[in-house]
């Protein structure tokens, strides 16, 4: 009998099907099947960072009320750099001051100033690389 259509599974013999099955069991369980180990989590760590508000430079000294950023020599305690800054509210900021403070960018002494730390991604190794030391290392 000529068979009309020629997919694989259209009028097969019961003895083919048994034949294909068993080739299946015999190379064993296809490949990514099985049991495995769960994958490991690469997740970066994150760290507390002072930047300047004005150069973007970060910051690694105790603010004092006379400090200025070593980049660009803006005053560091001033209302641009403070945690509690938003231009939204009533006189740019969210503490109850008694009148605004101008200019924004300039030290002042308000008893509310707070430094504003930013949470930033660790994407890269704590150290430069240096190749050619780690080179000569493997030597000795």
């Amino acid at each position: 009998m000529t068979k009309k259509y020629r997919q694989r599974g259209y009028q097969d013999d019961d003895d083919d099907r048994k034949i294909e099955s068993q080739e299946k069991r015999e190379r064993g369980p296809r490949r990514g099947y099985g049991p495995r180990e769960p994958q490991k989590v690469n997740i970066p760590g994150f760290r507390d960072v002072l930047k300047c508000a004005c150069c973007g430079s970060e910051i690694s000294l105790p603010i004092s009320i006379e400090s200025q950023c070593a980049n660009c020599n803006s005053d560091l305690h001033s209302c641009g750099q403070c945690a509690w800054f938003d231009t939204s509210n009533r006189f740019e900021c969210e503490q109850p001051i008694p009148k605004r403070i101008l200019p924004k960018d300039t030290r002042n002494s308000c008893k509310y100033f707070e430094i504003c730390v930013t949470v930033e991604r660790e994407t890269h190794s704590a150290g430069p690389i240096n190749a050619k030391k780690n080179f000569e290392d493997l030597f000795k």
